[in-house]
């Protein structure tokens, strides 16, 4: 998530093997050069979130320590990561789970000394409305064998088509690792899948699954249960973020110990970045000479003030629907908001008793799911209800049993009301409820954002429009790292290139 970011996958009884490989490359950071030699004096990043504090740590390791890195936020560390508190307890509320082969986080906790949070097992479900039509079981044949009876074969050619895409996305890691930018999501994406990831961003899921032989009932009872729950949409997105989605819907996944916020908290001091708690108001074009410059005017709560930059990285949605308040001055052509829209999720936490009778389970000891996805029916006014774990787990923690008060996570559209929570609460302790702007509306006719809307001004969040989850944002974050440097040292031989895994081989 995007960005970090929401989505929330939750594990789903398919069989969907990941192929993603990260390749971090660190080492000492090279001084760039300019006109006259000289590395950037100051940078901004407007947003601490992932994708914000990602870059900042990327530019440090490419630009070296003696720059000034300032990174503004006018809300909490960490955006669309981030907890809530029940009953003493800690519950992510944002971006909750990660796959255990995005190496790009991965690496972000092993260097910031984090843990992982232990997984507490459970099984998942999907509810039709009337009753359950799939249930995830102990055992992993019995699950295998019912999919195929119900379905065909239709989820080997599904797990045929994620791997086939995964093995070519992993390329980006390997670009990275040897240096390799781009000025924009199509070239990074034409880069790994050639025009075929480009037209996965322009057509519908439902469509390309059909096309493969995929059958619609498998789309309607499998596929739409996922996107509902980790994009709150149907299965007329874009193929190339289904995919995504589909990805990270298997039980091999993780957190951070203390919460997933942490790794954003981390970065920045790592970064040693200054972090200014503001509202930025306005970017403006200054130009002097050759030497083109940003300011930025901001509110803190001491007053208002403004700040003059070489180079700018918006880590923050540019739409009107999400209301950054960030303007354009004096550019020419002019820039202004983004085109499109976030799509608006509530996240429900409730500490209470699941009324297991609406799922058709008056006898909650008999309830075995940990976790229920919904059919996209206009009957159900949810998306998914899941039992949660804290952000710290002991050592003797369990899970509680559904005729014992928990703590739940509920998805939907709109927040709910007091009828819809006695619909799926017999009685409840207490309710929390955050509403995220939390990913892009998608469409297979929107086009994808710019990554530089100008020359050293730069926007991260436009890779959501592609597939918004964390580690695309630390991908991204990375990508203009990379891009703002051999832009800055006039290295144009390392942007945009053709055939790069002909050219890395040739390097080996």
């Amino acid at each position: 998530m995007a960005a970090g970011a929401l989505p929330v996958p939750v594990p789903v009884p398919v069989p969907v093997l990941v192929l993603i490989l990260v390749l971090s490359a660190a080492g000492e950071p090279e001084q760039p050069r300019h006109v006259d030699g000289s590395p950037p004096s100051k940078i901004a990043i407007v947003g601490a979130g992932i994708g914000g504090s990602a870059t900042a740590h990327f530019l440090r390791q490419h630009f070296g320590p003696e720059v000034q890195i300032d990174v503004y936020e006018k809300g909490e560390v960490g955006g669309r990561l981030a907890t809530v508190t029940v009953n003493h307890q800690d519950y992510e509320s944002g971006g909750s789970i990660i796959h255990s082969l995005n190496l790009h986080m991965q690496e972000f906790v092993k260097m910031l000394g984090l843990k992982y949070r232990r997984g507490v097992a459970g099984k998942t479900a999907v509810f039709n409305s009337d009753e359950m039509i799939l249930e995830e079981t102990d055992w992993y044949l019995l699950d295998l064998f019912r999919l195929w009876w119900r379905y065909g074969i239709s989820f080997i050619r599904l797990q045929m088509w994620v791997e086939e895409i995964m093995e070519k996305f992993m390329r980006i890691y390997k670009y990275q690792a040897h240096g390799y930018a781009f000025s924009s999501v199509e070239e990074l994406l034409d880069s790994l899948g050639g025009s075929g990831f480009i037209n996965m961003t322009r057509r519908a899921l439902s469509d390309s699954l059909l096309e493969l032989g995929v059958s619609q009932r498998f789309i309607d009872e499998v596929i739409a249960p996922v996107m509902r729950v980790n994009y709150g949409q149907n299965v007329s997105i874009p193929a190339f973020v289904g995919a995504v989605s589909l990805a990270g819907a298997q039980n091999n996944l993780w957190a951070v110990e203390g919460g997933n916020k942490l790794v954003c908290s981390g970065l920045l001091k790592m970064a040693n970045a200054n972090l200014l708690r503001a509202q930025v108001g306005s970017v403006s074009s200054v130009r002097s000479g050759d030497v083109q410059q940003y300011q930025l005017s901001f509110a803190t709560a001491a007053g208002s003030a403004s700040e003059l930059y070489d180079i700018v990285v918006l880590a923050t949605p540019l739409q009107d629907s999400v209301g950054s308040g960030v303007r354009f001055q004096g550019f020419s052509p002019a820039s202004g908001p983004q085109e499109g829209s976030y799509h608006s999720t509530v996240a429900t936490v409730v500490h209470g008793y699941l009324n297991t009778s609406f799922f058709g389970f008056p006898d909650p000891r008999l309830f075995p799911f940990a976790s229920v996805l919904t059919m996209d029916s206009p009957d159900l006014f949810f998306n998914s209800v899941s039992s949660v774990c804290p952000v710290n787990i002991s050592v003797g923690f369990r899970r509680k049993q559904p005729q014992e008060a928990g703590v739940y996570k509920v998805f939907s559209p709109k927040p709910l009301d007091k009828s819809q929570l006695k619909i799926l609460f017999r009685s409840y302790y207490s309710v929390q409820v955050t509403e995220w702007q939390a990913y892009p509306s998608y469409s297979s006719s929107q086009r994808l954002p710019p990554v530089e809307l100008h020359p050293n001004l730069y926007y991260l969040n436009g890779v959501e429009w592609a597939a918004s989850a964390m580690e695309m944002s630390a991908v991204a974050a990375k990508n203009i790292a990379l891009l703002a440097y051999h832009r800055w040292s006039r290295q144009t031989d390392m942007v945009d290139q053709k055939d790069l895994m002909h050219k890395i081989k040739t390097e080996l």
